[in-house]
């Protein structure tokens, strides 16, 4: 086996802490293992906030730059998974609080009335018709939730973090985590009363 696997094999080996303090000392490979156990997490998650894949892509490169930069400043008080989490939800609020500004703040518009859900009988196709345009409101309605109650929801609900990963990623108690879930589950609940 040559130098250069035994040492890919060897990054693959080590845990993250590990990793995280070769990087700090100019490791390249070792932040390198870093970023390929974590992009896909990372671009899934903002993925959940922008919904383009695009932004999602720009934003992931942009986490792994500062995380990269900002590396020497990680004290290890928490995980690097969270740490890093911590930068890409950041950036997705960033982003998503100046798109918001640039376009004005978007309104809910309910476009579809009960009554028109009704219409609708047993039939396979107009029921996976149905389906689809359930998920569609889904997206709609979680993508209109105030910032702070879907950074909680979509880490606790699409990242399966428990409330104390999402309240460390986010800076926050647990029980506010719970708390913003809570109020997150209440708008959905009543914003998709007509359809069921």
């Amino acid at each position: 086996m040559s130098n250069k696997m035994k040492v890919e094999k060897n990054m693959e080996d080590l845990a993250d802490d590990l990793l995280v303090k070769e990087a700090k000392r100019g490791d390249r490979e070792a932040f390198t293992e870093l970023v390929c156990r974590y992009q896909r997490k990372v671009y899934n998650t903002i993925f959940q906030f922008t919904r383009n894949h695009h932004d999602a892509d720009d934003l992931a490169q942009e986490t792994f730059m500062k995380a990269f930069e900002s590396l020497k400043e990680f004290k290890q008080k928490s995980s690097f998974y969270t740490w890093l989490y911590r930068i890409a939800v950041n950036m997705s609020l960033n982003f998503l609080k100046k798109r918001n500004k640039e376009k004005g703040k978007k309104e809910f518009v309910e476009n579809d009335s009960p009554s028109k859900m009704n219409e609708f009988s047993a039939t396979a196709p107009e029921n996976y018709s149905l389906k689809k345009e359930l998920e569609k409101k889904l997206k709609e309605i979680i993508d209109s939730l105030p910032l702070i109650y879907k950074a909680s929801f979509i880490l606790v609900v699409f990242q399966g973090m428990s409330h104390g990963q999402a309240a460390q990623v986010l800076k926050c108690s647990e029980g506010t985590v719970s708390w913003r879930m809570h109020k997150a589950r209440k708008i959905l609940q009543n914003r998709l009363k007509p359809y069921f």
